[in-house]
């Protein structure tokens, strides 16, 4: 096959998955890696798309998922992700080590955490560490890179890093819900560092609100059948939440709708 034509034939997967991997592109196409690293070059510089560690996500999918930083994605659906993380802290148990996404509705669980006594938490976001570190507990943060917008450690020495853990609980938010793609992230870095957390967790955990639910990112994480519990509110759809259970996963709903009301009438 002349390169002209491989490379026609990565921007149709591309056009398709909206993201790929050098390793899976080399086996299909029964190339080195390196041979489609720069592949993957050339699409760079003619601006399609933008390289990662392992593959390259098309530029127009990079702005789509972009996400705003995190003090504004705090402040959205501030009082339903503030209830679902006081939910899932009562989970956790003193003495326990567990393992603490970056996110918004994770962070709020980290705030409820103070009466818990010789805990080990381990996070690869700065705001979670800070928080826990009022606390008596011991914080661990994985190395690597910052992702400024999410105050998230990302890349392979994160990764690494969970490999040597063993957490009774892994909490993990999510970008999006679907009965197709699972759990899914907008970004294959802190994708990948969630699929580690997921391997380092004895029973793993995803906080949701309510807009994450037959919500697709770009990249999976984790399948039905890797979680364990899933922390939402009555906000989500019934029928949604009953083919969640039906798929084996615990449901822990807390409830939001009444207290919004509450709140709004007294605004």
């Amino acid at each position: 096959m002349i390169v002209d034509e491989r490379r026609n034939k990565i921007k149709a997967i591309l056009a398709e998955k909206r993201s790929v991997k050098a390793s899976d592109l080399a086996k299909e196409f029964s190339v080195s890696e390196e041979t489609i690293r720069r592949d993957l070059s050339k699409l760079e510089k003619d601006g399609l798309v933008k390289k990662n560690y392992g593959g390259a996500i098309l530029v127009e999918e990079l702005k789509k998922f972009d996400p705003a930083p995190v003090e504004e994605r705090q402040q959205k659906h501030y009082k339903e992700k503030k209830l679902i993380g006081e939910k899932a802290g009562e989970l956790v148990e003193d003495e326990q080590i567990i393992i603490i996404d970056a996110g918004t509705t994770t962070w709020h669980l980290s705030r409820n955490l103070q009466d818990r006594s010789g805990l080990m938490v381990i996070s690869n976001a700065l705001n979670i560490a800070e928080e826990c570190s009022k606390n008596d507990t011991d914080v661990f943060v994985l190395g690597g890179k910052l992702r400024k917008k999410t105050m998230s450690m990302v890349g392979p020495q994160a990764e690494a890093e969970l490999a040597k853990y063993n957490a009774a609980y892994t909490f993990l938010g999510t970008s999006g819900i679907s009965p197709k793609r699972g759990f899914t992230s907008f970004d294959l870095y802190e994708a990948a560092v969630k699929g580690a957390m997921v391997d380092a967790g004895n029973k793993i955990v995803i906080l949701a609100d309510h807009s994450k639910f037959n919500k697709e990112g770009l990249v999976s994480f984790a399948q039905f059948k890797d979680v364990d519990i899933l922390v939402t509110s009555d906000l989500v759809d019934k029928d949604i939440l009953k083919q969640i259970k039906e798929a084996g996963i615990e449901v822990i709903v807390t409830p939001v709708a009444d207290e919004l009301a509450v709140f709004e009438e007294s605004s």
